[in-house]
């Protein structure tokens, strides 16, 4: 039973439910007994829910009703991610009291019949894409347990691909969903900016940050975007509906213009080998599966002026909402130092910088449907690659995995890792899809094409 539920995704678990094949408590019992078994050598999770997550999967066996798209389902939560009960540590300790109620999005993942059976390790703040911290320790890439399995998100990708669980709750306000998903071999799709509600907050990182799902498959993750999104009253940003995202991802995306570019937006920075051939990889399988698919310079705009103050802005208010500053880490309080600068009217042109490097961005649109590109530059890299470090120098060790992610929080558009084999370091390889404003639905449509042509390897239980 462990062996085929570990290897299920979320849809074909709540499948299983649905039609009786397993009771949600036995899903929920072998996922337990997969985190405890699994996780001391790979520190994932944070905080463990075992008789929570039995009592709710048992309320879940009670219901007449089992339709749900996640009835039964085991999920994790990131830790930035409120879940009532537990302390809403953001990856440290200045937190003390538990959350009085889930976020919008918790809410919306039980109501579709998920059991939250634990949270997951982040860097504090998620200030960096390596999942490192004082407080949690690292937290090593499953496939090859020297490397970093990436961040912020790192504790859920490592849940996922390890098949802790079959779905997990992300973040990414630079790149902190596909960052790890690049290096774990997961499927991990940003969402464009406002399609995932923030509430109780009313943004994540002002114009930066969305919370959305790490996953196996592309189906999973537009079942779960199906259940997460919308917005509420207060939200700061919204976004444009354009249908079922299931339905999406179960077409064919007809015949699209894709441009391909390895060019990083970040200069000085050289993209590691192995990723200019799984973008060039790609690029020929997408020209056999009929697309028109050609190079382009996609003349990136400098995103600088509008992500660097948003970044710092985002760290100062997370951190002021902390019940006790003086226990952040020694890197983050040099980090909110250091954006001491960035006040309301700093914060004010930095987000009227969004909107023209937006535009400029998205110039290449003009001439293509979607965008293909690295995911990260360089291969995940040794664990304790934030050892010793300041804050300005881990932000220069942290510029090769945003390279090509954190323009399009910027820019707000949709882009997805998509997961396209494993190199010869033994480590997944992946590239970044990046579609029009609101158009993740393209995305999904096209990557689920891409899965179907080339199934992506899953780590070995």
């Amino acid at each position: 039973m462990d062996v085929d539920l570990q290897a299920a995704g979320a849809a074909e678990t709540a499948r299983l439910v649905a039609a009786g094949t397993f009771t949600s408590r036995q899903v929920t019992d072998a996922a337990i007994e997969r985190i405890e078994r699994l996780n001391p050598g790979l520190n994932a999770i944070s905080r463990l829910l075992a008789d929570r997550a039995r009592a709710e999967a048992d309320e879940r066996d009670a219901q007449p009703d089992r339709s749900g798209p996640l009835h039964g389902v085991p999920v994790v939560i990131k830790e930035e991610i409120e879940v009532e009960g537990c302390v809403t540590t953001f990856g440290g300790e200045a937190n003390s009291t538990p959350a009085a109620a889930d976020a919008e999005v918790v809410k919306r993942l039980r109501r579709a019949g998920a059991v939250i059976v634990a949270t997951t390790n982040m860097p504090e703040f998620g200030a960096f894409p390596y999942t490192e911290s004082a407080s949690r320790g690292i937290t090593h890439n499953p496939w090859d347990v020297s490397r970093t399995p990436g961040g912020s998100s790192g504790g859920t990708a490592v849940a996922v691909a390890t098949g802790m669980v079959p779905v997990g709750m992300g973040g990414d306000g630079g790149g902190s969903i596909r960052i790890p998903s690049a290096c774990c071999g997961l499927f991990g799709l940003k969402p464009q900016r406002g399609r995932v509600t923030t509430a109780p907050h009313p943004h994540l990182w002002f114009a930066l940050g969305t919370a959305g799902p790490l996953t196996r498959s592309v189906l999973d993750s537009a079942v779960v975007y199906d259940v997460i999104r919308g917005n509420v009253p207060g939200d700061l940003y919204t976004a444009e509906d354009r249908g079922s995202f299931v339905e999406a991802a179960g077409r064919e995306p007809g015949r699209l213009t894709v441009g391909w570019s390895t060019r990083p937006v970040t200069k000085g920075i050289r993209p590691d080998p192995r990723h200019v051939r799984a973008v060039e990889d790609t690029a020929r399988l997408l020209r056999d599966l009929g697309h028109d698919v050609r190079e382009v310079d996609p003349r990136y705009p400098d995103p600088t002026a509008a992500f660097v103050p948003q970044f710092f802005a985002g760290i100062r208010d997370e951190a002021d909402r902390m019940e006790h500053f003086e226990r952040l880490e020694r890197r983050t309080r040099e980090t909110y130092r250091l954006g001491a600068w960035v006040r309301p009217r700093v914060v004010e042109f930095a987000l009227k910088q969004s909107e023209v490097v937006s535009r400029k961005a998205n110039r290449v649109f003009d001439q293509v449907d979607v965008l293909l590109t690295p995911a990260i530059a360089h291969r995940p890299p040794k664990v304790g690659i934030l050892d010793n470090a300041g804050a300005v120098e881990s932000m220069i060790r942290a510029m090769p995995a945003i390279a090509y992610a954190a323009i399009w929080n910027v820019a707000g558009n949709p882009a997805a890792a998509v997961p396209c084999g494993v190199a010869d370091d033994g480590l997944p390889t992946s590239v970044q899809l990046v579609g029009r404003p609101h158009e993740e639905t393209t995305l999904l449509s096209l990557s689920a094409q891409l899965e179907a042509a080339r199934p992506w390897p899953l780590l070995a239980s």
